[in-house]
């Protein structure tokens, strides 16, 4: 059997496994595999006891002063004829009675693994694993603090490349330069769309901030002294923008205001700020914020306030230890949770668009692990060992899945983009051909394809996920309007 379905690594089979370490290419279909060889090898070695022959059991040894002698049962009778009954399978008369009987079968393997064999097996998703376009991406910085590719609702792609951000249009392909920062002898950090698609805000390595339209390709607001030092980070939630900084702070500004104050700044970690998302749960009035900093910690924040209701008291991570810490304070000053897991710089962060307050986190080279976080309690739901820096993560629009991109490595596999079912965490597609740690990750509008960008100098653009299943508009009961004639 080893031989015939040449399933088997000379580690043995492998099992889905949280901290499974990802592999050069995709283990999905060769699990399942293993998977059912592992039960036919199974059903074949230890069969059910029915059809187990029960062997006489050798009487233990005693010395011939306590042996006792054989005694021969009495009132049994040796000859005894009756049919065969269905009670009792195991009468070879009733069992050559059966056309399935084993006796007839041709084949080498019992009747369980026939049927194991014989039965529909999980069709998985097939995933291409070429870009389907590779674009050159000249001075695209190989530095794992800086957020410098973001994709549009409107379906066009913000690249900052040294100096200059470059508008690329997805459905013609064309190319426009939106800035360059020569004369102020500043570079690209940062860069983050509004979630409408029309205003494109820029970080700086010197702490200034620029609000561009994309549509006339002008500036719109400058904030020439928005941080002390670079801005690796930004997030938009509607008209609230938030910006991280290698200052250790992140600023929230109304960008209606013409103000180059902050209307609030917050202040939870200790070193750089480098990853920022908002949870896109309501508007700046409902929805949190997530931060992940150079000093290994995620902070959540509330800006209505970081209260928390009496009796909840401390986070309690799946190992028992303490995972995060809620302290009070005024008007979002103080995170809300506050994780302490991981073990290396956060820069990966991503909101669960299906579940409610379900938080991913990536680690970097000494952490490598994925973890997810129930933002209500304070819990860790899971983690996953990955074997590798984790750069970025997105989740799938379209399936109830999550990107990773991957830098430095444990093993031979690196610089890899991977795509995990959740909660099950098994690798659906590993796909590689960055040479670079994958630093830059973002998603189309439709949710289907996804760019990387490394410091290779490429962009790289996967069909990564199906269409959407039913793209109608379901109708609301509420909706009073289609009353209307």
């Amino acid at each position: 059997m080893r031989t015939s379905y040449h399933l088997m690594d000379e580690s043995g089979p492998s099992t889905p496994s949280k901290n499974r370490i990802i592999p050069t290419e995709s283990d999905a279909l060769k699990e399942q595999a293993n998977a059912i060889f592992t039960s036919i090898l199974h059903t074949e070695v230890t069969p059910p006891s029915s059809r187990r022959p029960v062997s006489p059991t050798r009487p233990t040894t005693a010395s011939s002063s306590t042996a006792v002698p054989p005694t021969t049962p009495t009132r049994r009778r040796i000859f005894q004829y009756n049919s065969p009954s269905a009670s009792n399978p195991a009468t070879p008369t009733r069992r050559l009675d059966t056309p399935t009987d084993e006796a007839y079968s041709m084949s080498p393997v019992r009747a369980e693994s026939r049927q194991l064999l014989e039965s529909p097996r999980r069709q998985l998703r097939s995933v291409c694993k070429t870009p389907y376009r590779v674009l050159d991406a000249p001075e695209l910085a190989d530095d794992f603090y800086l957020n410098l590719v973001d994709w549009s609702s409107t379906n066009v792609l913000g690249v900052g490349l040294g100096r200059c951000v470059y508008l690329w249009t997805a459905h013609n392909a064309a190319v426009s330069k939106l800035c360059d920062l020569a004369s102020t002898n500043d570079i690209v950090s940062s860069v983050s769309w509004v979630q409408k698609g029309t205003t494109l805000a820029i970080g700086t390595l010197s702490g200034r901030l620029h609000i561009y339209d994309a549509n006339t390709l002008q500036l719109h607001r400058s904030y020439n002294q928005a941080h002390t030092q670079r801005i690796g980070a930004l997030a938009w939630n509607s008209h609230v923008l938030s910006s991280g900084s290698r200052d250790r702070m992140v600023h929230h500004r109304d960008v209606r205001e013409a103000s180059s104050k902050p209307f609030k700044r917050c202040a939870g970690h200790k070193q750089e700020v480098c990853g920022l998302k908002w949870s896109g749960d309501g508007g700046p009035q409902a929805a949190t914020l997530a931060s992940g900093g150079n000093d290994n910690k995620v902070c959540i924040w509330d800006l209505r306030g970081s209260k928390r209701a009496a009796g909840l008291g401390t986070g309690r991570g799946r190992s028992g230890s303490s995972s995060s810490t809620g302290e009070e304070g005024g008007a979002g000053d103080s995170p809300l949770w506050k994780f302490h897991e991981h073990t290396a710089a956060v820069k990966a962060l991503a909101w669960d668009p299906h579940v409610s307050g379900v938080l991913a986190t990536g680690g970097g080279t000494q952490d490598k692990h994925i973890r997810f976080w129930n933002t209500f309690n304070g819990n860790m739901l899971n983690e996953l060992d990955t074997g590798s820096q984790v750069c970025n993560l997105i989740w799938s629009l379209t399936s109830h899945e999550l990107v990773s991109t991957h830098g430095f490595s444990s093993t031979t596999a690196q610089n890899q983009i991977c795509i995990w079912k959740y909660p099950n965490l098994n690798m659906v597609a590993s796909l590689t051909g960055h040479t670079h740690r994958v630093l830059y990750l973002a998603m189309s509008p439709d949710g289907e394809t996804i760019v990387t960008g490394a410091g290779d100098e490429t962009l790289r653009f996967w069909n990564a996920f199906p269409k959407k299943e039913n793209n109608e508009k379901k109708e609301s009961r509420l909706d009073y309007g289609r009353l209307i004639r």
